[in-house]
């Protein structure tokens, strides 16, 4: 799990350099495509062709989707913001994922967990300080990753064990590479030899971050993996502040602090309760 989300920010430095240069539809085609192109050869290595058919496509279309319109969102956060910082604003998934489960899986929360929403959220309002004078209107992109992440995690969810989860991550790439190459010629620029292979070297990022997190459930106890997810702000934070001399603030680190806590304490509780459940978010993005 530490080196998966180690990995996952070095994606998000090529991405917010490749913004700069390329519409950021194109970027998080270029994510999805190489991401599905560096996965496929280990799928039919692992699998039988059987075990490559989904058991609820559309479940999977609507999974795939949340997390591509997550994606278009926090790379659009990430032109404008550091990387550190719409990464502690997605971190609210977990918590839009709890508010919803009792609508969409029926599910009771207790007062712990309302309590971690609560704290979470106060977190968010740290990072972003509405009326404080340093409000970004990126932030609201940031908030809205975060929101449809929480989406993407609730249906991770209602898949929970009916598909194995690296085929799953398959179809997701699936998704949004179908979608998006039907708007490439609208929006597309040709980009270098070089520029190639930065997309090239994101989608690698992505695929091998994600598979570090989808290995670190397979090996270990959820309650003891979960939690190190969150090491990810610190290594978001190294690459922004090295690649992009981007540093948080101090209170946005009290808010990125605030909102971890409320993370953990709904990992924590989700594990003791439901502990096979609580494997199925993987990494944040």
């Amino acid at each position: 799990m530490a080196a998966g989300v180690s990995v996952l920010p070095l994606m998000d430095a090529v991405a917010k350099y490749l913004v700069a240069d390329f519409p950021v539809l194109q970027v998080v085609w270029a994510r999805f495509t190489f991401h599905l192109l560096w996965l496929l050869p280990l799928l039919l290595i692992w699998y039988r062709p059987a075990d490559l058919w989904p058991r609820h496509p559309l479940l999977q279309l609507i999974r795939g989707t949340f997390l591509l319109l997550a994606t278009v969102c926090f790379f659009g956060a990430i032109r404008y913001m550091p990387i550190a910082d719409a990464l502690a604003l997605l971190f609210i998934s977990p918590m839009v994922c709890t508010v919803l489960s009792p609508l969409v899986l029926r599910e009771r929360i207790d007062a712990w967990r309302w309590a971690a929403v609560v704290v979470g959220f106060i977190g968010a309002l740290v990072v972003v300080r509405p009326g404080f004078g340093v409000f970004q209107w990126s932030s609201m992109l940031a908030l809205m990753a975060g929101v449809l992440h929480g989406c993407y995690l609730l249906t991770t969810r209602l898949l929970s064990g009916s598909t194995r989860p690296a085929v799953t991550l398959a179809y997701t790439a699936v998704v949004g590479v179908v979608a998006l190459s039907a708007v490439m010629p609208g929006v597309w620029v040709a980009p270098s030899a070089a520029a190639w292979g930065w997309m090239v070297l994101m989608g690698l990022l992505g695929a091998a971050g994600h598979f570090l997190v989808i290995k670190s459930f397979e090996r270990a106890a959820a309650p003891v993996v979960a939690p190190v997810g969150y090491a990810e702000i610190i290594s978001a934070s190294l690459v922004g502040y090295i690649v992009f001399s981007d540093f948080p603030d101090p209170w946005t680190w009290l808010g990125i602090a605030v909102i971890v806590c409320g993370g953990v304490m709904i990992s924590l509780s989700e594990t003791r309760r439901q502990p096979d459940e609580a494997s199925a978010g993987g990494a944040m993005h």
